[in-house]
């Protein structure tokens, strides 16, 4: 929440609240119609990429609402715990077991990170004075890097991941309650990195889901900025995708903002009218995935206030079995 405070008050001081009106009245409300349509497509192809990840073990109806379900309770809850929440509905409704659903969300949450490093390094040669930007790729680059080979490893030697994990049980007990079954699901779902025609099928969903994304992100920028170019478009979605792989306060309030204003300042843009397309983009796109999310947890029968009790209920039945 801090973060997110930090971030609407710098906002709020850089921002000319006329000009920003002004850009909303202006805005070319046809790109952002043809914008909301593409969100759909890219909900529809991130449902594949999930479900290729999933190894096809869930039907698509139940990944898509999964996903969408997911973005409602991250844009209520802080630090991404929408995240746990999909892993646990869709592992609920497909009889699937937990960890298996949490180590796909683990892959697809490493691909992005690896598909924003593809398009900040094939931006940064054409864009001046963002050395900011550099050195922050090259870090996350560095980190990608080691966890896909990290991942990798224990999918394809997953007995040297199990025999720690009873190295640690036999020393430390409180190890013992993270079961030697959840540590074979979890890493039953890596398969697709040993796999490599089902690597291959999700590498290309997440590129056409990324592809996807770019021309979205380019219609919402043209719908402020007429001249828009494509290196922009581009550029700033490399930045907002980093900026926005970290946990923070619901729906990154802030945050998305704050990412998307600073990129395109790198091309010399009006921060407000920037601030006026940042909002409008994020706006539209908590709106929709909340709207299907709701939808979808009401077809479950399922409502926030249930989830609610049921992880309390599940708390205290852990703490009580502790005790």
């Amino acid at each position: 929440m801090l973060i997110s405070l930090v971030c609407l008050g710098i906002l709020a001081a850089l921002t000319d609240w006329e000009q920003f009106f002004h850009a909303i009245r202006l805005a070319n409300y046809g790109l952002i119609g043809l914008a909301m349509l593409l969100s759909l497509v890219w909900l529809a192809v991130r449902g594949l990429v999930w479900r290729s990840l999933l190894q096809d073990k869930a039907s698509y109806w139940l990944v898509f609402r999964a996903v969408n379900q997911g973005y409602l309770l991250n844009n209520l809850l802080p630090f991404r715990l929408g995240e746990l929440g999909r892993a646990f509905l869709l592992s609920r409704k497909a009889k699937m077991r937990l960890f298996f659903v949490l180590s796909t969300i683990v892959l697809e949450r490493t691909f992005d990170l690896l598909m924003a490093i593809v398009l900040l390094f094939s931006t940064l040669p054409f864009v001046v004075g963002v050395e900011w930007a550099r050195q922050a790729s090259l870090g996350v680059a560095l980190f990608v890097l080691i966890l896909f080979g990290g991942l990798y490893l224990v999918a394809r030697r997953p007995q040297l991941l199990l025999s720690l994990l009873a190295f640690l049980q036999k020393r430390f007990p409180i190890v013992d309650r993270f079961g030697h079954a959840a540590l074979e699901a979890f890493l039953q779902g890596l398969g697709t990195l040993t796999d490599w025609r089902r690597f291959l099928l999700v590498s290309s969903f997440v590129i056409l889901n990324w592809g996807v994304g770019i021309l979205q992100y380019h219609l919402y920028i043209r719908a402020f900025f007429p001249q828009a170019q494509w290196l922009w478009s581009v550029f700033s979605l490399g930045v907002i995708s980093l900026g926005l792989a970290a946990p923070s306060s619901p729906g990154s309030v802030g945050v998305a903002e704050m990412a998307s204003v600073g990129a395109l300042s790198a091309f010399g843009l009006n921060p407000s009218t920037a601030l006026a397309f940042a909002v409008t983009a994020h706006l539209i796109q908590v709106l929709i995935t909340g709207v299907i999310g709701a939808l979808a947890l009401a077809q479950d029968g399922e409502s926030l206030l249930d989830l609610y009790r049921q992880a309390r209920i599940a708390q205290r039945a852990r703490h009580s079995a502790e005790g």
